[in-house]
């Protein structure tokens, strides 16, 4: 059961961290475009995780490469395009609401392709208020709700892909090695295929954009603490929770974004905005099964009893 709470306080913390990038982010977007950002970050992460631990991953198995090289794709290169190029056709409002959907394509994936067991009504039905709860977080301002099919469509595409990632990384953390070391190949991988896409998207990066002690500070924000610090513990989460359970905590993050938004940039916190954050917070409870988390904390002592 230790193991089990390390692995929710893991979680948090991620999703915590993960809740607040949105203001570095848009402290950045006024002398960076979104690729550069994402280049530089996972650089700086990449960096920070060797830094901590210099030991080179050796692989037992070659076909185990292939892991990586998917996660790299899905978890750092795929999911953060398709969600910034999701944000230029369509209200960020939007896009937060979707993307909270990618536990439930976690739980198809996880079914599909490990075999996990299929969740009870409990979890169903936490997503659906959670779900609820998160639109009136997302609308419940003087933000409207407005359909565009391209940039809403990317969104889900890029839910799809967040849940491949979750379900990759649980496959990866059967293979008993350190999380440190399989997220920083992770981190490389998905530095090589972003190289494509830095080429078609005009990325550019001067010196002067560096002269701004602000951009420094969100950029060691981004690179250190959501890539480096946070994927670490995303991983550890998903190899000590599962998939599935890891995932349910992405609905937090519309909550953290709301809260924070109020406080450091002092938006209205209105009535709705606050039903939307209790209804999200019991949709997570409930969506937690119990049951399914004593199993997974005497799967995980039986597998360290082998180790």
């Amino acid at each position: 059961m230790n193991k089990t709470i390390h692995g929710h306080i893991a979680a948090f913390l991620t999703i915590l961290i993960w809740g607040t990038t949105f203001i570095s982010t848009k402290v950045l977007l006024i002398s960076f475009k979104p690729v550069e950002i994402l280049f530089i970050r996972f650089m700086i992460g990449y960096f920070a995780l060797w830094c901590v631990c210099p030991r080179r991953l050796k692989v037992r198995m070659r076909k185990q490469e292939w892991y990586f090289a998917a996660a790299g794709l899905c978890g750092v290169t795929l999911y953060y395009l398709f969600e910034n190029i999701a944000l230029t056709y369509t209200l960020a409002s939007n896009v937060g609401v979707i993307i909270s959907i990618a536990p439930f394509f976690t739980v198809i994936f996880s079914c599909l392709f490990l075999h996990d067991r299929r969740p009870n009504i409990r979890f169903f039905a936490g997503f659906l208020i959670a779900l609820a709860g998160i639109f009136l977080i997302s609308f419940g301002g003087e933000k409207n709700l407005q359909l565009n099919p391209v940039g809403d469509l990317l969104a889900v595409i890029a839910a799809m892909i967040w849940a491949a990632f979750s379900t990759i990384t649980k496959k990866i953390s059967g293979f008993g090695y350190n999380t440190i070391q399989t997220t920083r190949r992770t981190f490389f991988y998905g530095l090589i295929f972003m190289v494509p896409a830095l080429l078609l998207m005009d990325f550019h990066i001067e010196l002067q954009q560096f002269a701004s002690l602000k951009n420094v500070l969100n950029l060691l924000f981004l690179g250190f603490g959501a890539s480096a610090l946070c994927f670490v513990t995303w991983n550890l989460a998903v190899k000590i929770l599962g998939s599935v359970k890891t995932s349910v905590y992405i609905y937090m993050v519309p909550v953290i974004t709301a809260v924070t938004s109020a406080l450091i940039l002092h938006e209205k916190l209105t009535r709705t905005i606050v039903l939307g954050i209790v209804l999200t917070l019991i949709g997570l409870f409930l969506s937690e099964d119990r049951k399914t988390e004593k199993n997974t904390a005497k799967e995980y002592k039986a597998y360290a009893g082998t180790k």
